[in-house]
């Protein structure tokens, strides 16, 4: 056993006021989504190489599993085949492969869980996360209304959670493909990932790559950038980019889905939460066909983007059936890790415990034993006292713990028990008591964000 450690980068751990705020969020978020119907998954750690590598991720992020040490006749390579999945689309796209035979579709799926993406780490960016992405997937067809509902459910539960407001700002690739193909651009998808590069390079830079990497003139690369600076709340931007001269069947339909999903989700769309039609967002991964979204957070503009996803027409094949679908992911760890380290947000309390039963001595432990077990019936979480201290010594452990409520066993057989943050102390029946509700597990305390 390693007696002297150092923390690895990337890998962050909560301590346990912390791990409550991860705790509730990842709760929330999935009483969200089982309000609408979706079904929980959870999908092993690891895919095989080749198929993590046929997203287009590089494969310097994939982390490859193999055993340390090889026994005579182990397979080679292919035992070393494996790599940690680097996010929950490749896998789930796996899973609806393996078991459609047993699924009804459309399938309504969330799933909350680790990845692992070997980069640099930074602020908002880790080698170990966990995601929580919510998808409907069909089997040939999926109805474009099914794109209103996924992103109407994540605007609801983005804003159940205790975070800073977010922004879902969409964008439609169809809407990008009809006006870069009715400009007569010759290399659509690398004028898309070119685009998608603005919110890192200057416009400027941005022209001149689109140019020499997508083959623009520089009239069609000005064009583009017209395009991308087109931002409003509402359906404006349908007339705006009329106006910009491009017709094409394709475009035309991206903008009617596009207005359709604006005007969904606006509708639902509460204070916390602000919905944008954003023409610069392209999302450079090629498999979106349709909607796309980002979702940023207020004051954490710097993290980028803390969510997104879109519509793909062909999620998974198996050669007869096409499986499309519509999702959205949102960042917990990348999210949540910057609010906690800033304060922002915080556990009311590192333990579960709203009781400590006091104990008088030793001999007695087991009168404070059956208490515990008592309020534990009620629903009531509590510890027994480590040491029959000095009941002052109890009370100062039970404040360093968070614990809100310390229980005395009397010696004619009643019962008090103190709130020691106020000194309030009564009597209490051990069967029927039970403390505020805000206290009887821990909560996620929210502070003003730093301006």
């Amino acid at each position: 056993m390693a007696t002297k450690t150092s923390p690895l980068s990337g890998f962050p751990e909560l301590l346990p006021a912390a791990r409550v705020v991860e705790r509730e969020v990842i709760a929330s978020l999935s009483r969200t989504f089982e309000l609408h119907g979706f079904a929980n998954i959870e999908t092993r750690a690891v895919e095989p190489i080749d198929v993590l590598l046929g997203k287009g991720e590089t494969s310097k992020e994939v982390y490859v599993l193999e055993r340390l040490q090889k026994e005579q006749g182990d397979r080679q390579p292919s035992d070393a085949g494996v790599g940690l999945h680097f996010d929950l689309t490749v896998p789930f796209a796996r899973y609806v492969l393996e078991h459609a035979g047993h699924l009804e579709f459309p399938f309504r799926r969330f799933q909350i869980q680790p990845a692992w993406r070997g980069e640099r780490p930074q602020e908002g960016r880790y080698r170990q996360f966990t995601q929580a992405d919510v998808d409907i997937v069909g089997r040939d067809v999926l109805p474009f209304h099914h794109d209103v509902e996924v992103m109407r459910v994540m605007v609801e539960a983005l804003d159940a959670l205790p975070i800073p407001p977010v922004s879902f700002q969409f964008n439609n690739r169809k809407l990008i493909q009809g006006f870069y193909r009715g400009l007569g651009l010759p290399d659509l998808e690398t004028a898309i990932r070119t685009i998608d590069k603005l919110d890192k390079l200057p416009a400027e830079k941005v022209a001149e790559l689109l140019v020499s990497d997508a083959g623009a003139t520089p009239e069609q690369a000005q064009r583009c950038l017209e395009l991308a600076t087109i931002r409003v709340s509402d359906t404006s931007f349908v007339e705006r980019v009329r106006a910009l001269g491009v017709e094409d069947d394709l475009l035309e339909e991206g903008l009617t889905e596009l207005a359709a999903v604006v005007e969904g989700c606006a509708a639902a769309a509460p204070a916390t939460v602000t919905v944008e039609a954003n023409l610069r967002i392209a999302r450079g991964l090629d498999y979106y066909t349709g909607t796309v979204v980002e979702i940023f957070m207020a004051g954490y503009e710097r993290l980028k983007s803390v969510g997104g996803g879109g519509r793909y027409d062909a999620l998974a094949s198996d050669g007869r059936t096409t499986y499309p679908g519509v999702g959205v992911s949102f960042g917990v760890s990348r999210s949540l890790i910057p609010l906690l380290a800033d304060g922002v947000l915080a556990g009311s309390r590192a333990v579960p415990s709203a009781v400590l039963v006091a104990v008088t001595d030793e001999d007695t432990r087991d009168r404070s034993d059956l208490v515990a077990a008592s309020l534990r019936a009620s629903g009531v979480p509590c510890e027994v006292a480590a040491s029959a201290q000095k009941f002052g010594k109890q009370i100062r452990y039970a404040e360093r713990r968070g614990i809100p409520f310390v229980w005395f066993v009397q010696d004619d057989g009643t019962h008090q028990v103190k709130d020691i943050r106020t000194g309030d102390q009564g009597e209490a029946d051990p069967a029927t008591w039970t403390p505020p509700a805000e206290d009887l597990r821990p909560q996620v305390h929210t502070k003003e964000q730093p301006q």
